[in-house]
Formats: structure tokens, C-alpha cells, sequence
């Protein structure tokens, strides 16, 4: 990839979380002409009025120029690349909302990280149902979105099935402080982000249980092999899981708290209520509403996920977290 820099004339986010905020900071840093949609008027209008977005990123300043709008096809119009930054379980619907106004030729980068719900699908292939004539990219990594607003180094997978697109995509929100690895297995891109929010959410229970690190470790490791495994199943290259997208975002996300799905994982193990969780919280646990999905598309495809099936059973089924763990841990000795 080479390593000269362009600024698309103007680049879209959809969604006014964290990280959808984050990576329009990241967009205007580059000199975009950056347009942030958001559904809530108030995060809109603090954001144009120059008061950054107190409700997901409070204490941050924002890049100075950025245009948030709650109108999707004012925001849709003329862009040059649309990065994706809504929940999973939401994709479907906010593009078919805006799939009308849509030029056939725009990028589409998907930012969400999950495995639609019912119809098991991952996000692009949600997309290729919806726009199938968009190209198509995947960003994934570990990034935590405060960190990506504070110009802290920052690196990615940029994934697409054309090398030139990847390039082109890196090329308009690259940075010395940002940086994309384009990689061509944008499915492997997805599954890992998909299950390792799964995972995250298993390490955080084990850490509210208070069972060691050396559980942990056990843990992620086992981990990797369920998403080596589902990604095989689903034509994944298997170095994917070695990069950015797989152990990088594996790492950050089942050790700190400020991933979302480990804390919530946390509040589970130390014996909070789901449905207390998510009402005390703003943002998303993709985790939460992916673990059926991730559990049903493996099991469709004949593949063993038992750490993934004891999250599901925990947070769908209102499993007993001791009586599941209990179960992980009896399953028969086999060859790793």
C-alpha cells in the first residue's frame, strides 16, 4: 500500500455513539468534509454548537468542523464513503432507510461488530441483501472510541474483497496516529469481532466470579479456537485471527473495563440482573443480542462453540452462571 494520503471530498458516519463520533474525528482530522448522522436532536445540535457529544464522549473536545444532522439523507447525499457505525442488530434497518438516495457506486464501511439476529447473517451480508451493487468494506480492531477521539495511536483492519478499494478507504482516513491494515478477508474481519464480543462477555464473568487469571487465559485461548473453527466454516483466511481484527481485538476487549461487553460480564459475574445492566447503560454490548445469533449460525454449520453456547445460555436463557461454568468445566479431556 502506498503510503500517500487522500481526503475523500466528503465522508458520512451513521451513528452518534461513541465510535461513530470518534471516527468522524478521525475523518476530519484527514481535512473530510465530514457529516455525522445521529438519531438524538441533542446530541446534534451540542455537536454543532461546538459542545462536542457529552453523552457518550463527555470531557472530549471534538475536531472543529465536523456537521452532525439528524436528517439521513441530507447526511447520505454526496458521499464519498459511508462508514457504519450503528449497533448490529440496527444495520438492516437505518440502510434501508437511507438505500433510496444511495449513489450504487458509494463505499459502504461496516464499523458495527455482530451476526444479525433471526436470520443469523453477518453485516455484509446483510448489506449484499439491501445494496447489493455498494461496494462493501469492513473496519475492525481494537479500539476503544475515547482513545480514537484523543488522537491516542490507534491501528485497524480495513478489510475488502478488492485490494484497491481497501487502499482507497485507508488512504482517506489513514493517519500517522490511525492506522488501517487493508487485509482481503473481510469475512474473517467479521466473525472475529462478531464472537470476540461473545467472549469478552465470558472473560467478564469469570473476573466477577473472581476465578483467577490463569481462567482467564484458558478462556481467550479457547476462545480463539471457536472463532478459528466458525471462521473456517464460513471461508475465513486463518491468519486473520492472528491480526487487528482478531487476537488485537480479542486482547483489549477481555481485559479492560472499558470494553463493554467485559463489563457487563463483570456486573453478570458479581450477580446483577441483565435487564438491570442494560437499562443502567447508554451504550450497546453487541455481545448481549449477538450470542444467540453467533450460536445458531454455528450451529448450522456443524460447529462446536461451548464457550459461546454457555454466554447464550446465560444471557438469552437466564442460565445459572455457576451451574454453566460448572458445565464448561466438566465437558471430557480432548486433544487441543
Amino acid at each position: 500500500m502506498t503510503d500517500t494520503r487522500i481526503a475523500a471530498t466528503r465522508i458520512t458516519v451513521i451513528g452518534g455513539g461513541a465510535f461513530g463520533t470518534a471516527l468522524a474525528c478521525v475523518a476530519r482530522r484527514n481535512g473530510a468534509d465530514t457529516v455525522l448522522w445521529a438519531r438524538a436532536p441533542a446530541i446534534v445540535d451540542a455537536i454543532n454548537r461546538g459542545e462536542g457529544n457529552p453523552d457518550y464522549l463527555p470531557g472530549v473536545a471534538l475536531e472543529p468542523g465536523i456537521s452532525a444532522t439528524t436528517d439521513i439523507e441530507v447526511a447520505i447525499t454526496h458521499a464519498d464513503a459511508v462508514l457504519l457505525v450503528t449497533p448490529a442488530q440496527y444495520m438492516r434497518g437505518i440502510v434501508q432507510s437511507f438505500v433510496a438516495t444511495l449513489s450504487p457506486d458509494t463505499p459502504l464501511v461496516i464499523c458495527a461488530k455482530g451476526v444479525e439476529r433471526g436470520a443469523n447473517l453477518l453485516m455484509s451480508e446483510v448489506l449484499a441483501e439491501i445494496t447489493p451493487h455498494n461496494p462493501v468494506a469492513v473496519l475492525s480492531g481494537p479500539t476503544f472510541a475515547i482513545e480514537v477521539a484523543r488522537r491516542l495511536p490507534t491501528a485497524v483492519t480495513l478489510a475488502a474483497r478488492d485490494a484497491k478499494l481497501a487502499e482507497r478507504l485507508a488512504s482517506m482516513i489513514g493517519s500517522p496516529i490511525f492506522r488501517p491494515y487493508v487485509s482481503s478477508d473481510l469475512i474473517g474481519a467479521e466473525i472475529c469481532g462478531a464472537v470476540k464480543n461473545v467472549l469478552a462477555i465470558a472473560c467478564g464473568i469469570l473476573q466477577g466470579r473472581n476465578l483467577g487469571d490463569n481462567a482467564r487465559a484458558a478462556l481467550i485461548t479457547r476462545g480463539v479456537a471457536e472463532i478459528a473453527r466458525l471462521g473456517a466454516a464460513k471461508g475465513a483466511h486463518p491468519a486473520t485471527i492472528m491480526g487487528l481484527s482478531g487476537l488485537g481485538d480479542l486482547t483489549l476487549t477481555c481485559n479492560a473495563l472499558q470494553s463493554r461487553n467485559f463489563s457487563l460480564g463483570v456486573a453478570l459475574g458479581e450477580g446483577q440482573a441483565l435487564d438491570a445492566i442494560l437499562q443502567s447503560r447508554r451504550s450497546v454490548a453487541e455481545g448481549v443480542a449477538s450470542a444467540e445469533s453467533v450460536v445458531a449460525l454455528a450451529r448450522s454449520l456443524g460447529v462446536e462453540m461451548p464457550i459461546c453456547a454457555a454466554v447464550n445460555r446465560i444471557v438469552t436463557e437466564g442460565g445459572d452462571i455457576d451451574e454453566t461454568i460448572a458445565g464448561l468445566l466438566s465437558r471430557p479431556f480432548r486433544a487441543e
